[in-house]
């Protein structure tokens, strides 16, 4: 495993402790990264533990909702009206268009039970939004197009 800093470290480790009493369907795909995969009916939700600064780790918790989807500004504003609702995280867009969600930690005072909350918001956001956004500005699932590539 590359860590970049023993907080990192440290932080991996208490979160891969946690994983498996939360969710029983916890992969790690990138072994040489600090990385975990989740898969919950149409959501793939990844929990990165990313080093911050040197004394300190973030866990970045995100699933694709959406991909080739038609970008308006309807689309837009409906996705940052959706941000002022939440709990936790929101939405966000990659480079090339794909809409995802994400939640961000710091993960040296993150607790299990916040660790869960957060993740389970981004579970459960990802696969409620991810068939309306599809349904009304077309594009795929972000599950969908994992499926097309296989």
């Amino acid at each position: 495993m590359n860590f970049q800093t023993e907080a990192q470290k440290d932080c991996y480790r208490k979160v891969a402790d946690w994983l498996p009493q939360i969710c029983d369907r916890v992969t790690n795909p990138v072994l040489k990264n600090p990385i975990f995969s989740l898969q919950v009916d149409s959501a793939t939700v990844l929990v990165e533990i990313l080093p911050f600064q040197q004394i300190e780790s973030v866990i970045y918790i995100w699933a694709y909702v959406a991909t080739e989807v038609k970008i308006n500004s309807e689309l837009l504003l409906f996705l940052l009206k959706q941000n002022d609702t939440f709990r936790f995280g929101g939405f966000s867009m990659a480079e090339d268009g794909d809409i995802r969600f994400h939640v961000t930690l710091l993960g040296a005072s993150c607790q299990q039970n916040e660790f869960k909350l957060a993740l389970t918001e981004v579970l459960e956001t990802s696969d409620r939004y991810d068939d309306r956004i599809v349904e009304r500005w077309g594009g795929k699932r972000a599950a969908d197009a994992l499926f097309d590539i296989f």
